[in-house]
């Protein structure tokens, strides 16, 4: 699958670039604008899931002792697998759901809209799954049905809060501000708790992330098979998250929403990557109460990620609350959810067979759009 996702993703990239010369100034409006602020917090915690809290960690190992990311240093390697050539992806989709979608309604085709909105269902529950097949590596003492139980909850809050958009952008805000306090918590543990590391080697950190840009060109294509996975992970959010930011833009130009969605988040990225590789170059032991803080904060990144794109899929299939009820539309989202992270831990399924899904979404839509040019005549007059 190693073309499929390197000719998918080179492409996706070349748009981002097309669109940034041809339509630099065009002023971007969707049906619900909010403030900058609220937008990253609503992109960053839909964008993102527990995997930005808990992964790295254990990953810089697995890139430090693998041949093919010898060219650079893990901390680079770990922003490069979570950095901006990703979210540009976001912005293209953004502006596609703003700009073209209402021209061309592809996504009103019935195939395409159902095979595209399976696909965030399905993305959905791959969020739950990560989080319960990562928690015991965090959580050791918990017990496979505390862990059960924990992912139930989770699912039936995201359900609830997705029901309530003030609920969802208050969240989103909240789970912002309680990254940004772990960040904090975290680094001043590292200034005055532990003797062997020092804030001296966080600047050094902020130093080695230099490394990802002199080597851009080797993230926009597969590395390894670890990348290789990223890549189809972030392809199976991609046109979801697009077309959930593209309702909250307020009056951005085109230029100024990729520099939002691009540099904005990555700035916070690069920041918590560098604090916990500290961490790891001090082999220092995270204690329990920080470790559950990070736990908790990742709890509440599932929980915006489940919301935002259950809500997109209810209102795209008419499965909304107001459609449904709230007898109808709870137990239904609830019960997607759940059996879905079942068939992850019991089947074979996986999450690149949903980002190949969506590659092939990403050719039907260019032959779709080549076939309707004629109804993009006029954009940025």
């Amino acid at each position: 699958m190693t073309p499929i996702i390197t000719v998918a993703y080179l492409s996706v990239l070349a748009c981002a670039l097309f669109v940034l010369i041809r339509w630099p100034r065009l002023r971007l409006q969707g049906e619900e604008p909010v403030g900058l602020f609220t937008l990253i917090a609503l992109l960053f915690t839909a964008g993102l899931d527990m995997g930005l809290v808990m992964l790295p960690l254990a990953e810089f190992p697995i890139y430090e002792g693998d041949p093919a990311f010898g060219f650079t240093n893990a901390l680079a390697v770990e922003f490069g697998m979570w950095g901006p050539l990703v979210w540009l992806m976001y912005f293209v989709a953004t502006f596609y759901f703003i700009v073209l979608e209402p021209r061309l309604l592809l996504f009103q085709i019935p195939a395409v809209k159902w095979i595209y909105n399976l696909t965030i269902i399905a993305t959905c529950s791959f969020t739950c799954y990560l989080f319960m097949s990562n928690l015991p590596t965090y959580a050791p003492d918990l017990s496979q049905g505390a862990v059960w139980a924990l992912v139930v909850g989770v699912i039936a809050t995201a359900v609830i809060s997705s029901g309530n958009m003030a609920v969802m952008k208050w969240l989103a805000i909240a789970s912002s501000y309680g990254f940004g306090m772990l960040a904090f918590t975290a680094l001043a543990m590292i200034a005055f708790v532990y003797s062997r590391v020092d804030l001296g080697d966080f600047t050094r950190n902020i130093g080695l992330l230099s490394d990802y840009f002199l080597h851009l060109p080797r993230f926009a294509v597969p590395i390894a098979d670890y990348h290789e996975f990223y890549l189809f992970w972030w392809f199976a959010w991609s046109i979801m998250i697009g077309q959930f930011v593209a309702r909250f833009v307020g009056g951005m130009q085109v230029w100024q929403l990729a520099l939002a969605m691009v540099a904005l988040p990555a700035i916070p990225l690069g920041l918590w990557f560098s604090v916990l590789f500290v961490y790891h170059q001090g082999g220092v032991t995270i204690p329990g109460w920080l470790n559950w803080f990070m736990i908790s904060v990742g709890v509440v990144f599932v929980i915006n990620s489940l919301d935002s794109l259950i809500r997109l899929y209810s209102a795209n299939l008419g499965w909304s609350r107001e459609k449904l009820g709230d007898r109808g539309y709870y137990p239904l989202h609830f019960a997607l959810q759940l059996a879905l992270v079942g068939a992850y831990v019991f089947t074979p399924f996986q999450i690149q067979w949903v980002g190949l899904i969506v590659a092939g979404l990403y050719g039907l839509v260019y032959l779709l759009l080549a076939r309707r040019l004629a109804r993009l005549d006029g954009i940025g007059a």
